[in-house]
């Protein structure tokens, strides 16, 4: 609807309670819209994660996640190119590897998928984007935990915080050799930041950055991320990720992780933890990132599957408002897609 030129004197409306201020005259046309527009996004703040899995010769499309799909190294060298040419910031890889056991070896193989996936992005895009990898055993290892599992003295297994943490250091040793940018911790073991920051440091790579997955909450979210990793979790992930209803829990998670050394910080998911993401990016000292998680991204393409809502206006507003909330990057599936409609626009 076009603005009225002015505003008209409606018959019976006293004076006295006409408005004086009026908000909606920035609001009048979409010129004024853009132009007092407070919050905006831009494509090199978006990060595209994708799976690149072992064994396969054509990519896989992953059913609860219409339009993600789980690459071949072939297909990831293409769209990993295409990510470059839209202008987006940054990359973060996962590995999907064939074999699996109870360390999570495969992490650490520099012949494993992951960080032969590293190494090809890296030679083909290494200097149009930040490439990132996720560390974390849960896609290798055969029960699915994000780290080591022990037997404690009642004979009950447990994830072993310490003995992860070895692991952890090992594969961020590894990941940085393949040439990763950025390693994202993202397994919530205590002091993962300052371990691995260590070993980095001790091993020459003290340019590599570290991206803490400081308030990563134990959330509904992810299960579509299951069936793209292959996960084969056995029970929760309740003992070291974060309890949903606990917000200074993950203002606490995020200043520990900025004083071992953390480079960046994340909060995930994005969309139901905003007061958590507003009160990191109010206290860190260090950028603070959102992963906008993969059970987000499915209940939209759900919705818009079945005319229910606008699709490209809800991912619009979707990421909006993770960075009106205080993310200064933005890891979404829709990262491509929507850098590339936003440069034709």
């Amino acid at each position: 609807m076009n603005a009225e030129p002015s505003e008209s004197r409606v018959p019976g409306l006293p004076d006295r309670v006409r408005p004086v201020i009026r908000p909606r005259r920035l609001r009048a046309t979409p010129v004024l819209r853009r132009l007092t527009q407070q919050t905006r996004v831009h494509p090199a703040e978006l990060i595209l994660p994708m799976f690149i899995r072992e064994g396969i010769t054509q990519p896989v499309p992953i059913a609860s996640m219409p339009g993600v799909v789980q690459h071949s190294l072939d297909s990831f060298r293409v769209a990993v190119n295409r990510a470059a040419r839209a202008g987006i910031g940054g990359v973060m890889l996962f590995g999907v590897p064939e074999h699996k056991d109870a360390t999570g070896t495969g992490a650490t193989d520099p012949d494993g998928i992951l960080n032969v996936a590293t190494r090809i992005a890296v030679a083909e895009v290494g200097d149009a984007l930040v490439v990132q990898t996720d560390l974390c055993l849960d896609e290798f290892t055969d029960h699915g935990h994000c780290g080591v599992l022990s037997v404690s003295s009642t004979g009950d297994q447990f994830v072993d915080n310490d003995a992860s943490l070895l692991r952890y250091r090992d594969m961020g040793l590894a990941q940085a050799d393949a040439g990763s940018a950025l390693l994202g911790l993202s397994g919530m073991m205590d002091g993962q930041v300052r371990a691995v920051r260590d070993a980095l440091d001790g091993a020459g790579h003290s340019d590599t950055a570290i991206l803490g997955y400081a308030a990563k909450y134990a959330s509904a979210f992810y299960g579509p991320f299951r069936e793209a990793v292959g996960s084969s979790l056995q029970g929760d992930r309740r003992s070291y990720q974060l309890d949903p209803a606990n917000r200074r829990e993950g203002a606490r998670e995020v200043l520990l992780d900025v004083e071992e050394g953390a480079d960046v910080v994340m909060v995930k998911p994005a969309m139901s933890y905003l007061d958590v993401l507003a009160d990191a990016a109010a206290s860190s000292p260090v950028p603070v990132w959102a992963y906008q998680v993969s059970g987000e991204y499915a209940m939209v393409e759900a919705a818009a599957a079945h005319g229910w809502i606008d699709r490209e206006r809800a991912i619009d507003e979707t990421l909006v408002g993770i960075r009106r909330a205080g993310a200064e990057a933005v890891l979404t599936y829709w990262a491509v897609e929507a850098a590339e409609r936003w440069v034709r626009a």
